[in-house]
């Protein structure tokens, strides 16, 4: 019986042990530029006794961005500062992954270049969460996000594009791997789900086009890195609890089939891991165990 320390492959990739450290987003970013610094070097070789790391969400362009003072990797100097990171872990002997992030409609204004409107499937407001603003010098709000605006078919590509580039960012920041924020109601969820995405073009409608825009991510992505050096993260809720959260996520009329057709896509896609995040704060809705038995069987 293996125990948490026996090595595991991943792909082509040799773990250490089979503690994984998750990600946790913490605004510890330099400014200006939303820059990795010596403060997130630390934190990340303090954890490298885990077997495979992956960071906090890190946006992939300005607009993805939900909470000041989150890390990028669309930047020359962001991607500096996080090659300082990953050769930190690497001396540790530990594989990291960067978390590739976008918000979509889970953002505001004052977080968005030149102050525009946060963009998303649809022109649909988010409710029940909220995002964190800065007022001042290591000073910031929560507060509720904007009215966002829909995206045109074209520039849905162009940020399946800009998904491939921050995977190159990655690579050359000296990461082993990305795993791409799926969850939480930010925007791959968003097309996803039948609540925020009433597109009539290729990306929405039918489930099999809801999830275009997540297969055209992950083929992209792994055009970089190959598809075993990605993993995708996905947060199933199965009940509302309608209650405000900095983030919470997005109730399907038949969660367990959108999930399980989702998972289906990433075996088809060959993707190395799905990370499966399941709601633990007080009174949080249960995952139900036959969708476990079910996913394990995909």
């Amino acid at each position: 019986m293996p125990s948490l320390f026996t090595p595991l492959s991943l792909g082509d990739l040799q773990l250490s042990n089979r503690i994984v450290l998750p990600p946790l987003t913490r605004c510890r970013s330099e400014q200006p530029g939303n820059i990795p610094g010596e403060m997130m070097v630390e934190y990340y070789r303090q954890r490298s006794s885990a077997g495979l790391m992956i960071t906090e969400g890190t946006q992939i362009e300005p607009r993805g961005q939900g909470y000041a003072w989150t890390p990028g990797i669309h930047s020359e100097a962001q991607i500096a500062g996080w090659k300082k990171v990953t050769e930190a872990v690497h001396q540790q002997g530990a594989t990291i992954f960067c978390q590739l992030w976008h918000v979509g409609r889970v953002s505001h204004n004052e977080l968005q270049p030149g102050k525009q409107a946060p963009v998303a499937p649809s022109a649909i407001a988010a409710d029940n969460v909220r995002v964190f603003i800065e007022t001042g010098p290591g000073a910031g709000i929560l507060t509720a996000p904007s009215e966002p605006r829909a995206l045109t078919t074209s520039e849905v590509k162009e940020i399946v594009e800009l998904y491939r580039r921050a995977a190159e960012n990655a690579k050359a920041a000296g990461f082993d791997g990305v795993e791409l924020h799926s969850a939480n109601g930010y925007l791959i969820n968003q097309f996803i789900s039948e609540h925020t995405n009433f597109r009539t073009d290729e990306y929405g409608g039918s489930a099999e086009n809801r999830l275009r825009f997540l297969r055209e991510v992950v083929e992209a992505v792994s055009s970089v890195f190959g598809s075993h050096r990605v993993g995708v993260r996905f947060a199933p809720l199965f009940t509302s609890t309608d209650e405000e959260r900095v983030y919470l996520g997005l109730v399907e009329s038949d969660p367990h089939a959108t999930y399980i057709r989702a998972a289906a896509l990433l075996n088809e896609l060959e993707v190395g891991y799905l990370s499966i995040a399941e709601a633990d704060w007080d009174n949080s809705p249960e995952m139900p165990e036959s969708f476990r038995v079910a996913l394990r069987e995909t």
